[in-house]
């Protein structure tokens, strides 16, 4: 019986071939970033230099060695990711709600079954909290999403 063509290249494959993997999958890193590929293209060339070393390596064990490199890498990474995050002197950039926690505003519309909305730097923000006529001056206390939480500031008196 004859084997199908990719399956003879999957079994056939010398540690260039995993060499020239890896530069495709850095390609596609470069094209469609997420740190996925990145780590599928050092296991590519781990594996590659390994057969290099290894030359009478089994093509299950370069794929075995491949697919469980791949995984450690990016759970190694992730795990680094997570206790390691990036310092920036923004870190509410891209969480604009958060900029607006402690400011305070004026009702637009009432509250009315714990929805209302408040007009905030050229955009109509939806806002939840307890009802509250137009008018009354509201403090952001958190948010849900892009909706703001808000409650009442008690007059000055």
């Amino acid at each position: 019986m004859e084997e199908t063509s990719l399956l003879g290249s999957i079994k056939d494959m010398v540690f260039w071939h995993w060499w020239v993997l890896a530069l495709v999958l850095l390609v596609l890193e470069a094209t469609i970033p997420g740190a996925v590929f990145l780590w599928m293209a050092v296991a590519a060339g781990i594996v590659g230099a390994l057969l290099l070393l290894m030359a009478d390596l089994s093509w299950q064990s370069q794929w075995t060695l491949f697919a469980i490199t791949s995984v450690v890498s990016m759970v190694a990474w992730r795990h680094y990711q997570r206790h390691h995050p990036t310092k920036t002197d923004r870190p509410l950039l891209n969480r604009r709600t958060q900029r607006y926690l402690g400011r305070t505003l004026t009702l637009d519309t009432a509250i009315v079954n714990g929805v209302g909305s408040v007009n905030m730097d050229s955009t109509l923000w939806s806002v939840k909290g307890e009802d509250q006529p137009a008018g009354t001056t509201v403090k952001i206390i958190g948010a849900e999403g892009s909706v703001l939480l808000v409650e009442a500031v008690p007059p000055i008196q």
